[in-house]
C-alpha cells in the first residue's frame, strides 16, 4: 500500500499542473477560468484564447495523462519497503484516476480545474489505444448530430465501457470498472452543461452539424 500510495499522489500532483494555467502564464498571466464558461478546459481555451493557446493546453493535459499511467507505475522507490505485491494493471489504473482527479481538483490551483476528458484521453492512449479510437468516433458522431461539445464528451466516455462489455470483458475487469467509474466522473464534472442543456442554454456548435439550418 505504500507504493500504491506514494505513485498515487504523485499521478496526483502531476495531474494538478494545469494546461490551461500554464499556457495562461506564458501568455501574460492569462486565466481562463475568469473568462467564457470560467472552465480551465481545451474547449475554453478554443473559445477565449484561439487555436494555437488551445492545443498547447490539449498537449499538456493528453500528456501529463500519459506520463503518470506510463512512467510513474514503473518508478522504482529508493526505499525498499515489505509489502504484498500489487497488480500492475491496478497500479497503472490508479495512477491514471489519480491524473484525472488531479486535472478536476488541482491542489496547485486551489481546486478549481478542468473537467478531465483530455488527460483521460492520455491515460487511455498508454491503457488501450484502441479505447481512445472508440471514445473519438463517438464524440465525432454525437458532436455532428447534436453540436453540444459537452454531450459529445460525457457519451464518448460511456461508449467506451459498452464497448469494452459488448467485446465480452466482464463486470469485475479493473479495466471495465475504471471506465465506468470515469463515465460517471466526467458526468458529474459535466452537470452545470448538463443544466444548461436542459434549460436550453447550453450553447451549440452548429457549423459541425449535419442537420441544421444554415
Amino acid at each position: 500500500m505504500f507504493e500504491l500510495g506514494i505513485k498515487f499522489l504523485a499521478s496526483y500532483f502531476l495531474g494538478s499542473i494545469m494546461g490551461a494555467l500554464t499556457m495562461g502564464k506564458l501568455k501574460g498571466n492569462v486565466d481562463i477560468r475568469e473568462m467564457g464558461s470560467g472552465n480551465a478546459g481545451g474547449t475554453n481555451a478554443l473559445r477565449t484564447q484561439g487555436k494555437l493557446f488551445a492545443l498547447g493546453v490539449v498537449v499538456i493535459d493528453v500528456g501529463k495523462g500519459v506520463i503518470a499511467t506510463l512512467f510513474i507505475p514503473q518508478w522504482i522507490l529508493p526505499i525498499a519497503i515489505q509489502e504484498p505485491q500489487i497488480s500492475n494493471d491496478i497500479l497503472v489504473l490508479c495512477c491514471a484516476f489519480a491524473a484525472v482527479m488531479g486535472h478536476v481538483w488541482p491542489m496547485w490551483h486551489q481546486f478549481k480545474g478542468g473537467k478531465g476528458a483530455a488527460t483521460l484521453v492520455g491515460t487511455l492512449l498508454v491503457i488501450s489505444p484502441i479505447l481512445v479510437l472508440v471514445m473519438l468516433i463517438a464524440f465525432a458522431v454525437v458532436l455532428v448530430l447534436f453540436g453540444f461539445v459537452g454531450l459529445a464528451t460525457m457519451t464518448s466516455v460511456l461508449m467506451v465501457s459498452l464497448y469494452l462489455l459488448w467485446i465480452g470483458t466482464g463486470f469485475i475487469e479493473p479495466l471495465l470498472f475504471y471506465t465506468t467509474t470515469m463515465a460517471l466522473y466526467l458526468i458529474y464534472t459535466h452537470r452545470s452543461n448538463i443544466k444548461r442543456m436542459l434549460a436550453g442554454d447550453e450553447s451549440r456548435n452548429k457549423k459541425v452539424m449535419i442537420f441544421s439550418r444554415k
